[in-house]
């Protein structure tokens, strides 16, 4: 019997309230939200990059800069230690990790490696490790560690950490978020209108000021031509040609000294310069460098190269000056955030960006949104024509399960992406699955049982295990998608993993009190009759029959797969190939597609492809990977925006360097195998090893099949597709789980029953279940895919031909294998002949 108590049925219902009172914030504005009382709470779900626009950069320390400096660093450390020992040499010189100096007096070499020493160790260097050799002629070495340089790079980007966070601020931004990523990466993500570009730009440079003088002692032409003193470098200008000066390497004053940083713009001439002040370190530094060095020049240095260099006519001692900056209005302001924010240890690399207007956010929200109604409204359609109010229960359960995702991801702070409003809809297919098995189940045990009551309470029990095997399939295929790394796939995932444990949970428990209060009410004798109640009632196909014939087609069609994927090859995107995307809309008229081709090949960016989509002014630009490094990626975008900023806007960009694609490939392959592996393991232990080599042929099966189709039609192969077909492997392996659930329950019931007939019985009592869940999930997939938008529609279709895929497999794959690995020896011909006579009746085990 189906019964439930009070208590139990009230907090069913105060959950169900209280999810409704969480999502409700979602539905507000944020004035709306401010006025609720503090008790509500205003979790709300947090929309992605994709949805509200923005940028997504990451950013690497170059270990090339991190290498230098420590190197700079220890032969100063070592030309001093030696000139206040009074300890002769010559030949200091750093190459690569290497520092060598030669003494030049045989007497001093003991002298002079007990002085070195102490540069080995972490107090004497900035902390990387370093190794002293001694070797002939007084030659000494000190080899910084790679180990050690690691060590530094990751404190490099420690301490990068705070900086991006300010210059991010002083920018004006405050939707933001930096984080670390790795030993060597940062991740920045800033949400809204952003000007990537020009945000990048201040991002990338170490922005290192300094003070110097000017090397007086011969021109920086003459110092190219001849040897330089070791104590000057060569450093050229910011003008065009840059022009050498031979610069004193120490600085007097640095940026670190600045106190105050204001940009100035005369409104007359429009110059632009940079108004300091120091503190008193550096007001004393600067006073005193140039009241003793009046008439000489002062080198102002940023980043190695030299700003200006004013000549010193009288003693600076104010601790006020201005610095001369050939800048645009918006650069000098840009320069001055970078100053205040202070100076990076080393350069970052933007190694991958994604940037999303937010117009294209908001065309994305309102896509995702219809399709999802149009969803919702053709699934409850269906459910209420198959059964009446059961499916008017099925369809108010599934807006609970709705409401309930939605209240769960505002609580945990999830983001909520473009894929993740795919995975809602997605969701609305599937969620009614477990309805449907329960009341398949119901409609099999009235046929059994004289009180409808109590087939209900039979009906609930006996599909839990099979809705929980099934759903764990898609479960752990979920989790490894949320370990992929992107933030799109991430969103998705969370939502699918969500709305699988909602979904069983309002199935037996919201929709049980239902059906309950249902039986309490009415006292039904049977479940509500429909035009396609008895659609398969009476199956009785004989699958196996023809087992062989369609087991030869798919190896031919699979051996194909595999030749055209060897031959051809996938259209990789750029997440795993590297380049740029770029989508663009006409600021006025349509998109000319040929004239963007000839602009953009002028360019000299070699593989460019230019199509037309989501309507006649947009288009998407598609640049093959540049070959020449991360920064090469970045300079291809940049000198597309410089081109086509004046007609276009940019709607979406995304940069992939290739050590990001390399990752996101091997990322990809990884999840790919883990979910197989987890899966498959989970069924081994569920089922006999029959059922795991039966799904693993089926899996595999559909993985060539769906890797076959995208070789085929040309479709780009990128995380997302990724996402589909773990998607459609959990879903694939959903469906066979349901049968293979049925064929374990019948072979304990039935011990001498053949097993192709056992087989045949199975499938044909599941099979209302595996074409009403595929019709469901088609419909709001297809949903999806004519509503949806551009963005995703690869991975609906992908989606589309998966289901039925995955519904053909469960069937016509999965199942003949436990016939070829004997899961069941073949019985007597006479007992098979009396067995199916007896046993089976119209494809229902009785």
């Amino acid at each position: 019997m189906l019964h439930f108590s009070r208590w139990k049925t009230l907090l069913i219902w105060l959950v169900a309230f209280a999810a409704i009172v969480i999502a409700a914030p979602n539905l507000l504005t944020e004035a709306q939200r401010s006025s609720l009382p503090d008790w509500l709470g205003h979790d709300r779900l947090t929309l992605g990059l994709d949805l509200q626009g923005g940028s997504h950069i990451v950013l690497k320390v170059e270990r090339s800069d991190v290498v230098k400096d420590s190197l700079e660093e220890l032969v100063a450390n070592v030309r001093n230690a030696l000139r206040g020992a009074s300890i002769r040499y010559t030949g200091l010189t750093g190459n690569d990790q290497t520092v060598t100096v030669r003494i030049t007096d045989p007497a001093q070499i003991k002298a002079a490696v007990d002085l070195l020493k102490p540069l080995t160790t972490a107090g004497g260097h900035s902390g990387s490790e370093v190794a002293l050799q001694q070797g002939e002629e007084g030659q000494l070495s000190l080899q910084i560690s790679d180990a050690g340089i690691t060590a530094d790079v990751a404190s490099a980007r420690s301490r990068s950490l705070d900086i991006v966070g300010r210059r991010i601020a002083g920018f004006g931004y405050e939707n933001f978020l930096v984080r670390p990523d790795g030993a060597d990466r940062i991740v920045m993500q800033v949400l809204g209108s952003v000007d990537a570009e020009r945000l990048k730009n201040i991002l990338n440079q170490p922005a290192k000021l300094s003070f110097h003088l000017i090397d007086e002692s011969m021109s920086g032409q003459e110092a190219l031509n001849g040897r330089w003193p070791a104590t000057s470098q060569v450093l050229y200008s910011l003008d065009d040609p840059p022009i050498p000066y031979l610069v004193d390497r120490t600085a007097f004053v640095t940026g670190s000294n600045m106190v105050d940083i204001e940009p100035i713009v005369d409104p007359q001439t429009q110059e632009t310069s940079i108004a300091y002040r120091l503190d008193a370190v550096g007001t004393q530094r600067l006073a005193q460098a140039t009241e003793q060095n009046i008439g000489k020049h002062l080198a102002i240095v940023f980043d190695d190269q030299v700003m200006s260099s004013p000549v010193i006519d009288a003693a600076i001692t104010g601790g006020e000056g201005r610095i001369s900056a050939n800048f645009s209005e918006d650069g000098v302001r840009d320069f001055a955030i970078m100053l205040r924010a202070g100076a990076l240890p080393a350069t970052l690399t933007s190694v991958e960006e994604r940037s999303v207007s937010p117009r294209f956010g908001a065309d994305s929200i309102f896509n995702g949104l219809i399709a999802g109604l149009v969803a919702v409204v053709l699934v409850a359609a269906l459910m209420i024509a198959l059964y009446r109010i059961l499916g008017i229960i099925a369809v108010v359960s599934l807006f609970l399960n709705l409401i309930l995702i939605v209240a769960v991801l505002s609580l945990v702070g999830a983001t909520l992406t473009l894929p993740g409003i795919a995975g809602i809809v997605l969701i609305v297919g599937m969620a009614v699955d477990s309805n449907v098995l329960i009341y398949e189940r119901i409609r099999e045990e009235e046929k059994t049982t004289h009180f409808f009551a109590e087939a209900v309470g039979r009906g609930f029990s006996r599909a839990f295990s099979t809705i929980v095997d099934a759903n764990v399939t898609i479960f752990i295929a979920a989790i490894i998608l949320f370990f992929l790394g992107s933030e799109s796939i991430r969103g998705f995932a969370v939502t699918l993993a969500v709305g699988i444990l909602t979904t069983v949970f309002t199935a037996f428990t919201l929709t049980r009190s239902i059906v309950a209060v249902w039986l309490s009410a009415r006292h039904p004798r049977h479940l509500p009759k429909s035009v396609l109640t008895h659609l398969f009632e009476h199956a009785n196909i004989r699958f196996m029959g023809i087992r062989r014939y369609v087991f030869t087609a798919s190896a031919v069609i699979s051996l194909i797969a595999m030749a055209a994927f060897a031959t051809v090859g996938l259209h990789l995107g750029i997440d795993f190939s590297g380049g740029s995307l770029i989508e663009v809309t006409a600021k006025q008229g349509n998109a000319d597609i040929a004239d963007l081709h000839s602009r953009l090949n002028d360019l000299n960016l070699g593989d460019v492809s230019v199509e037309r989509t989501g309507g006649p002014s947009n288009a998407r630009i598609r640049i093959a990977s540049q070959g020449g490094g991360e920064n090469a990626e970045q300079s291809a975008a940049t000198l597309v925006r410089g081109e086509l900023q004046e007609d276009y806007d940019f709607r979406r960009v995304d940069v992939v360097g290739p050590a990001i694609s390399g990752e996101l490939t091997m990322m990809a392959t990884l999840g790919v195998l883990a979910a197989l592996a987890a899966i498959l393991i989970y069924i081994w232990i569920r089922f006999e090893w029959q059922f795991a080599v039966g799904a693993i042929v089926a899996t595999l099966h559909d993985v060539i099949i769906m890797l076959g189709l995208f070789v085929l039609t040309g479709i780009e192969f990128n995380l997302t597709s990724i996402a589909a077909v773990l998607t459609i492997v959990g879903y694939s392996l959903n469906d066979t789980v349901v049968v293979y659930d049925r064929m374990r329950e019948n072979l304990k019931r039935y011990k001498k029953m053949p097993l192709p007939i056992l087989i045949d019985a199975s499938i044909n009592q599941t099979l209302s279940r595996t074409v009403l869940t595929a019709a469901t999930t088609l419909i709001a997939l297809l949903a999806l895919f004519l509503f949806g938008g551009e963005v995703i529609r690869s991975f609906t279709f992908a989606m589309l031909f998966g289901v039925a895929l995955g519904t053909f497999s469960s069937i016509y794959i999965a199942a003949p294998v436990l016939i070829v690995f004997r899961l069941r020896p073949e019985a007597p011909d006479g007992e098979e002949s009396n067995k199916t006579d007896a046993g089976v009746k119209s494809g229902t085990v009785v």
